[in-house]
C-alpha cells in the first residue's frame, strides 16, 4: 500500500511519528477512496496513539505553518501543500440516550476503528517506519468495497442509536457509491429512525443534500422511505406515496414519478437547486387530488398550491430562503406551462408571456419539463419530446425578434408622469399593464417608439392630455 502514500508529507509524519516514539495512522476516507482508486479530495484524517494535538503542534512548527486546535473535540488542523490534515488522538466513546455527542476517554486503535461509523472508514494506514503502508482492516473492509455494500463495524442498533445522523450517512454512502446498505443495518435504521429527531435539520439537510447531489439521488430516497426516515425528516415527499383506486381508475404513484423525475435531472444537471426544483414540482398533489367521474383523478392547481408551499418547505428544512428558494418556487409555478404549449398550436403570445415570466431561468423550466416527461407510452414520449423541441424553437425566433427575457418596460412608470403631468396612481399603473399586455398580445412591438404611440392613446381615452414639449 506504500504507493497510496507517495507524498512528502507521509514521509515527515514517519519521521516524526518515530523521533515521538508514537503510532500514527491515516484513517477514514482517505484510505477507503485510495481503495477504491477514486480521485484524492485533499482531505486527509489521521489518529495518533496518544495527544492529536501535541503532535500536530510539533508538525506545524517543522513546517512553519499555523495549527488550528479544536480543544473541546481534542483535534488540531493544518495545511501543508493543498492538503487539509486533522489530528486526532485514539480514543473510545459512550453515548447518554438524549445527544450524539459522545463522552471521549483515551483508547487504542482498536478503540478507534470500533468507534467508527462504517467497515468502509474503519481502515487505517500505518505510517511508523517499520511499518510504513500497512494496512489495518478489522472488519473486512476491503471485502465489503469489493462486495460493494455498507456494514457497521460494531452491531448496527447500537451505531445508529448512538448516533443518529449516522443513517442519513449509511444512506448517503450507499447512494454515492452505488453500494447496496446490509440487511441488518437495514433494519436498524427502520427500528432507530425516530432518533434522528435528535439531530439538528442543519445536519440532516446537509446529508440530504449529499443524495441530492448524487449521480442517481432516487436510490438514496428509496431507502429514506422505505425506513420511515422520510416521513420524518420531509413528510410532504413521503406523502406523494400511494395510489387510490376509485371505479377501477387509478392515478400514477407520485412519488416514485418524482424520483424518477429527480433521476433524469440529476443526468442532464449537476444544478441543486434545479434537482429540488423536480423534488417538489408536485409536492401539492396530495393536497389538490380530486375525483371526477368524468375525466378521473385531477390535480387542479397543484402547480401554484406547490409554488405557496415551496418557503415553508424550505424553512422546515434549513434550504436558504433567497434567490435559490424563489428559483426554485418559480419553476415549480411555471412547470406545466412549457408542457402546455407542447400540447397545442404554440402562438406567439403565449411563448411572450412564458418568456416574460420565466425571464433567465426558461432554460432551466424547459430542462425541467424534458425530465417530467416519464410516460412508458413510447409514441407519446416521443411526441412529447418532438414538441418540446418545437417550442424551444420558437422560444428563440420569439426572444430574437421581440427581446422579452427579463423584459423591462419600454416606457416607465415616470415617463408617463411626465407625459401626462400626474402625480403616482393606479392611472399609471393602468396604462403600464395595458402597455404590456398589448406588447405580450403582439399588438405592437416591443420598442420606445410605439410604446409611447400606444400610452398616447391610452391617455386620451383616459381623459389624459400629453404636456407640450415634452422630451421623452
Amino acid at each position: 500500500m506504500r504507493e497510496n502514500l507517495q507524498h512528502p508529507i507521509f514521509q515527515i509524519i514517519r519521521d516524526l511519528a518515530d523521533k515521538e516514539k508514537v503510532e500514527c495512522y491515516v484513517v477514514g476516507g482517505y484510505v477507503r477512496d485510495c481503495i477504491m482508486k477514486r480521485p484524492f479530495k485533499n482531505d486527509v484524517d489521521l489518529v495518533v496513539i496518544g495527544s492529536g494535538i501535541d503532535f500536530a503542534s510539533k508538525l506545524g512548527e517543522i513546517l512553519h505553518t499555523k495549527v488550528a486546535v479544536y480543544k473541546s473535540f481534542g483535534t488540531a488542523m493544518l495545511v501543508y501543500d493543498g492538503i487539509n490534515l486533522e489530528f486526532v488522538g485514539a480514543r473510545k466513546e459512550s453515548y447518554r440516550s438524549n445527544s450524539r455527542k459522545p463522552i471521549v476517554e483515551d483508547g487504542t486503535l482498536e478503540d478507534d476503528q470500533n468507534r467508527r461509523d462504517f467497515t468502509i472508514n474503519a481502515m487505517a494506514y500505518c505510517l511508523n517506519a517499520d511499518r510504513f503502508g500497512e494496512l489495518v482492516d478489522p472488519f473486512g473492509g476491503v471485502e465489503d468495497i469489493q462486495n460493494r455494500i455498507i456494514r457497521t463495524p460494531l452491531d448496527p442498533a447500537i451505531t445508529f442509536s448512538d448516533d443518529p445522523l449516522r443513517m442519513m450517512r449509511a444512506i448517503r454512502f450507499a447512494t454515492q457509491l452505488n453500494f447496496k446498505i446490509d440487511v441488518k443495518a437495514i433494519q436498524a435504521i427502520a427500528e432507530n429512525a425516530e432518533r434522528i429527531k435528535i439531530i439538528s435539520k442543519e445536519r440532516i439537510t446537509d446529508e440530504l443534500n449529499k443524495i441530492v447531489m448524487a449521480t442517481k439521488p432516487s436510490v438514496g430516497f428509496r431507502y429514506l422511505f422505505d425506513t420511515g426516515l422520510l416521513k420524518i425528516i420531509f413528510p410532504a415527499m413521503s406523502n406523494l406515496h400511494g395510489v387510490d383506486t376509485i371505479d377501477g381508475r387509478g392515478h400514477k404513484d407520485n412519488f416514485y414519478h418524482t424520483l424518477e423525475v429527480l433521476d433524469n435531472v440529476a443526468s442532464l444537471s449537476d444544478d441543486l437547486w434545479l434537482r429540488w426544483a423536480a423534488i417538489m414540482h408536485d409536492i401539492a398533489k396530495p393536497a389538490t387530488k380530486r375525483y371526477d367521474k368524468r375525466v378521473g383523478w385531477t390535480f387542479h392547481g397543484h402547480e401554484d398550491r406547490g409554488a405557496r408551499m415551496v418557503p415553508k418547505l424550505f424553512a422546515e428544512l434549513k434550504l436558504p430562503l433567497h434567490d435559490k428558494m424563489k428559483f426554485v418556487q418559480k419553476l415549480v409555478q411555471l412547470h406545466l406551462r412549457p408542457i402546455v404549449l407542447a400540447q397545442d398550436i404554440v402562438t406567439d403570445s403565449a411563448v411572450r408571456r412564458l418568456l416574460y415570466e420565466a425571464g433567465d431561468d426558461i432554460d432551466a423550466l424547459m430542462l425541467l419539463c424534458h425530465a417530467d416527461v416519464t410516460t412508458k407510452n413510447e409514441f407519446k414520449k416521443k411526441k412529447y419530446r418532438n414538441n418540446f423541441e418545437l417550442v424551444k424553437q420558437k422560444l428563440k425566433d420569439v426572444e430574437e425578434r421581440d427581446k422579452i427575457r427579463n423584459w423591462q418596460p419600454p416606457v416607465s412608470g415616470a415617463d408617463i408622469m411626465a407625459l401626462f403631468e400626474i402625480g403616482p396612481g393606479r392611472v399609471v399603473g393602468t396604462i403600464k399593464n395595458a402597455m404590456r399586455e398589448a406588447i405580450l398580445e403582439g399588438e405592437i412591438p416591443n420598442s420606445r417608439e410605439e410604446a409611447l404611440s400606444f400610452i398616447l392613446k391610452q391617455g386620451k381615452h383616459l381623459g389624459l392630455s400629453p404636456k407640450t414639449n415634452t422630451a421623452l
